[in-house]
Order: structure tokens, then C-alpha cells, then sequence
């Protein structure tokens, strides 16, 4: 085995890693919701009754009233309820655009299209009976539209359905994107009720089907840890539950989500997709005992993927926002990259100067590989003498290089090691720019000079242009004519070809990463061509 070799085997491995990565990963095993539920109804009853509450105490002459938009705005968003129900119409940031064009319209996460699937209702079954959801029944709105400026203030709904009476009380904190929900639910009859009530979650789809770098998705965590379903056609068929103590559940995508915090542990959640929307409850069972309100909670998180405020937040949010195997790089590398924003107020020149830190810290490691890389080619001649000699017999031809490296003090792995020790960290940076909020319409390069068309935007983007991925591969190439070649035409062919493969995998990668790899290749023809002169005046 020689170096070049080596290299290959380590390039076709990353090539690997990102083709597993977002094509034939496996589906995360689906844990069976029934784990959830409680087996013994009278034990359900004990715990559900402790909170109770005479139904006398509710009041009596309930009026409905006609069903209107009622407006809930804070200094992060700006949210429209109907009071039939208390549904979520819209739920517009205020700090985030759709695009980059400077008419582009807010995110909204709701979207108009999704209201009818009953974004933050309430799904109310009583078994071997009906179903009551925010649809049906009479419901009534005494208050008026919020205009929360700090602090937190509620909302409440009030409903009447078959022999149900229904109070939602939200509250709403105008420092985070937290929805509190306290649901009374009153059994009017005689006789006490099995029953279970979900609370429900409704949104557009957060980036586009073919999007595989950012899907939206269903996850969720529990006692088992973090898991999620990506693939749409999966979601659509139903294998998105979980249950087994469920600490929360969302549809996010890298930047938005609407999660939902249940306040029972033994709550359960389904999913589904259909036509771009996609729905979400999280289900857990009751027993209404008769004439006696029982109160229920839950949370919603409906906004960005701010990881900031969701180290805040209940249930563990802050598990929302997941980097995969390589979280534990891409965490301080995203903090890396805020800081020295902070002071040159530019991610493209700030991801720049981080590259350029990363070489300082590898550098010794890669000069040892352009030394190892030199050394190999040095010894070239001598083993074409012995392929050529020992050619029909591979187990003496190996045994010959190997004792021929031990005489020159070679390691054939010298080059190739050090490339291993950066391949994690390289992966962390691809996970930070791809998955990190503030990436998001990060302006680099507004307008390609001397004209005012768009260029690098927005470092969450592909180049618009593809002149980055171009460029790069342009370096890949001048950094492939300057390695020292093995002589081996079969081999020295594969790696010229490299350029052009990774050329064609980076022209859809976000344009941060790219200015990353073009500056790392950069920085290292940099490096190996200060060896070549160093080189070249030792033999002088």
C-alpha cells in the first residue's frame, strides 16, 4: 500500500460519508406509541382528579359569540388567532424574510393554506363515541387583541361541545416564542368519560421537497433520546409516532419550527404530510369524571431555530437543534464564527479568518503530510524496480516495500494521517454553516463587483453564479499538479479527476461552506508551495 493510495481511499471515503449521509442513511427505528398510554384507568383517574375542580365553579350562561381574527402582537411576531377555537391563522416573524429580495414578505409558519388542518387546535375523543375538535360546537371570545410590548399576557377561549365545556387559556411572553396552554375540560354529564385530548400543530413545508440539506421534518425526543423522520413519503405513511415519556415533538426544518411540549409524561404523537402541509398532535388520554373540570397543559414554540433562547425553554428544546455526529464540533465552531462576527460584522470574511485559524492549528500536522508525501516520491524509483521484479508475486512485492519503507524510516500512511485528524472538523464546519440560523441570508459579497447583479447574498444559498464551486475546484486542481506524483498513470489520473467530482458535489452545497474549502485549498497550496522552495534549496 502506498501513500497515494491511502489518499484515495480517503477521498472516495468522504465522497461516501456525504452520498450515506443524504441518500441511503437508514430510517431511525419507530418506538410503539401504545408505550405511552397508562394501563390501569383507575390510576389515571387518581392522578387526573387531584387538580379537579367542582363544575359549579364554571360559569353557567355560556353565549357564543361570531368567530373573528383576533391579533396577538409582540416585538418577535406578530400572531392571528380566530376565536372560533382559538386556531392559529398566521404566525409572521418579524425578524426573518422569506428570501433575500428586499420586498420579500415575513415568514409566516403557519401559512393560509394550513388553517384548515387546525394549527394549535384542540382534538378532543371520547372512545366508543364522537370526536370534538376546535371545528365543532359553540364557542365564545369576551377580550380583545394583545399588544404585548413585554411581560406576558393571555388569551382565553371558551367552547361548548356535545356534553364537553372547553376553556383554552394562552399565554404569551413577549421576550421568547413560548405559547403556554391551560385547557379546562368540564364533563357536563352524569356519567364520567374515557377520553383523550390532543393538541395540535400545523405548518407549511419550511424548505422545498428536493431540499435534502434542509428538509423539513418530523422529530422528536424522549426517554430514548433525539430521533426524526425526514423523508416526506415516510411522514406521509405514518411512521413518524413516538411515545415512551415524550419530552416534545416538532415539524422544524434547519431554521424554523412549531414544536409542542405536552405537560403529561405519557403522551403520545402523531404525524402525517399531505399536499405541502404538514400535522402533527400530541395525544394523552383522560378521564373525565362527571361534573368536574380537569385542567390540562401544554407548550408551543413556534419560530426560529435560535439556539440562544431554546437553551431556555422547557421539555429540553434545546435538543430541537441537532448537528449530528459532529455536534460536538459544529456547536463551537457556530460560536467561533458569531464571535468574530461580532467584530468584522461579516460572516463571508468572518468564516475566512476562521479557516485561516484552523490551518494555524493544523499546520504542523500538514506540513508533516507535504513532508511524508515528499519522502514517498523520493522512493518512487526504487519500488518500480520492484513491482517490475517481483510483479507476478504480490505477497513478496509487499513484503519487499514494506522492508524497503523500514530502511528509509517512510511511513506510507505519513501522508494520509494527518488529512484523517481534519476530515471531523471539516465535517463539524459543513454541519455549522448548513444548520446554523445565523448563516441564514448572511450577506457576504452583495452584488458581483463592477455590476449590480446578486452574488453572495446569502451563505445558506448556493452561488447563484456557481463561480465559487468553479474557482475551487480551479485550486483543487493547482493543488493536485503540485502533490508529488507515486508514477502510477492509473492512479495520478483518479486524483486529477478528484477536482471535478467535488466541483460537481459543492455547486448546491451553501455558499459558506464553499468559501470555506476554497480558502482552505488556498492556504494550502500556500503551504506546499513554501515547501517545494524549501526543497529546492536544500538540493541546491
Amino acid at each position: 500500500m502506498d501513500n497515494k493510495r491511502l489518499l484515495i481511499a480517503v477521498t472516495l471515503s468522504l465522497l461516501v460519508v456525504f452520498a450515506w449521509q443524504f441518500f441511503l442513511a437508514p430510517k431511525p427505528a419507530q418506538q410503539p406509541a401504545k408505550q405511552a398510554q397508562v394501563a390501569d384507568p383507575a390510576q389515571k383517574a387518581a392522578t387526573m382528579s387531584s387538580d379537579a375542580a367542582p363544575a359549579e365553579e364554571v360559569a353557567q350562561n355560556f353565549v357564543p359569540t361570531e368567530g373573528r381574527d383576533v391579533v396577538v402582537d409582540t416585538p418577535l411576531y406578530t400572531a392571528t388567532f380566530n376565536s372560533h377555537g382559538g386556531v392559529l391563522e398566521s404566525f409572521v416573524l418579524k425578524h426573518y424574510k422569506e428570501t433575500i429580495k428586499p420586498d420579500s414578505p415575513n415568514v409566516d409558519i403557519v401559512g393560509k393554506d394550513t388553517v384548515a388542518k387546525g394549527p394549535m387546535g384542540i382534538i378532543l375523543t371520547q372512545k366508543g363515541s364522537e370526536v370534538h375538535t376546535w371545528l365543532k360546537g359553540q364557542w365564545a371570545f369576551e377580550g380583545t387583541d394583545l399588544d404585548l410590548k413585554s411581560g406576558k399576557q393571555s388569551l382565553v377561549f371558551t367552547g361548548k361541545s356535545g356534553n364537553f365545556r372547553l376553556e383554552r387559556r394562552l399565554t404569551f411572553d413577549a421576550a421568547t416564542y413560548l405559547i403556554s396552554e391551560d385547557l379546562t375540560v368540564t364533563n357536563l354529564s352524569s356519567t364520567g368519560v374515557e377520553a383523550s385530548v390532543s393538541f395540535t400543530a400545523a405548518a407549511k413545508a419550511m424548505s422545498a421537497a428536493s431540499n435534502s440539506y434542509n428538509p423539513t421534518r418530523i422529530a422528536w425526543y424522549n426517554d430514548s433520546g433525539r430521533d426524526q423522520v425526514t423523508k416526506r413519503d415516510d411522514i406521509a405513511e405514518g411512521e413518524a409516532t413516538a411515545g415512551d415519556m415524550l419530552k416534545w415533538a416538532a415539524i422544524h426544518s434547519n431554521y424554523f419550527m412549531f414544536a409542542i411540549v405536552p405537560g403529561a409524561e405519557n403522551s403520545v404523537m402523531y404525524s402525517g404530510v399531505q399536499n405541502d402541509i404538514f400535522r402533527m398532535a400530541v395525544e394523552e388520554p383522560a378521564t373525565l369524571q362527571p361534573n368536574v373540570a380537569k385542567t390540562l397543559k401544554a407548550s408551543y414554540f413556534v419560530g426560529p431555530c435560535e439556539r440562544k433562547m431554546l437553551e431556555t425553554m422547557p421539555g429540553n428544546l434545546r435538543t430541537v437543534v441537532d448537528f449530528g455526529w459532529f455536534d460536538i464540533l459544529a456547536r463551537p465552531l457556530l460560536h467561533a464564527l458569531n464571535f468574530l462576527n461580532d467584530y468584522v460584522h461579516n460572516y463571508g470574511v468572518a468564516i475566512i479568518i476562521l479557516t485561516i485559524l484552523i490551518k494555524i492549528v493544523f499546520w504542523p500536522l500538514s506540513q508533516k503530510s507535504y513532508e511524508s508525501m515528499e519522502r514517498m516520491k523520493k522512493l518512487q524509483p526504487m519500488i518500480t524496480k520492484l513491482r517490475d521484479k517481483y510483479g507476478d508475486d504480490k505477497q513478496k512485492l509487499q513484503q519487499e516495500t514494506m522492508a524497503l519503507y523500514k530502511t528509509y524510516k517512510v511511513n506510507p500512511a505519513g501522508g494520509c494521517v494527518p488529512m484523517l485528524v481534519q476530515i471531523p472538523v471539516f465535517f463539524g464546519l459543513y454541519k455549522a454553516l448548513m444548520g446554523g440560523i445565523e448563516l441564514r441570508h448572511a450577506v457576504f459579497i452583495q452584488h458581483l463587483p463592477f455590476t449590480d447583479i446578486t452574488w453572495l447574498a446569502d451563505l445558506s444559498a448556493k452561488d447563484p453564479l456557481y463561480i465559487t464551486p468553479i474557482v475551487m475546484g480551479i485550486t483543487m486542481l493547482l493543488q493536485q499538479l503540485m502533490t508529488p506524483s507515486t508514477g502510477d498513470k492509473t492512479q495520478r489520473y483518479m486524483m486529477l479527476a478528484m477536482p471535478v467530482v467535488f466541483t460537481v458535489m459543492f455547486v448546491n452545497f451553501a455558499s459558506g461552506l464553499v468559501v470555506y474549502w476554497f480558502m482552505n485549498n488556498v492556504l494550502s497550496i500556500g503551504q506546499q508551495w513554501l515547501m517545494i522552495a524549501k526543497n529546492k534549496k536544500k538540493e541546491a
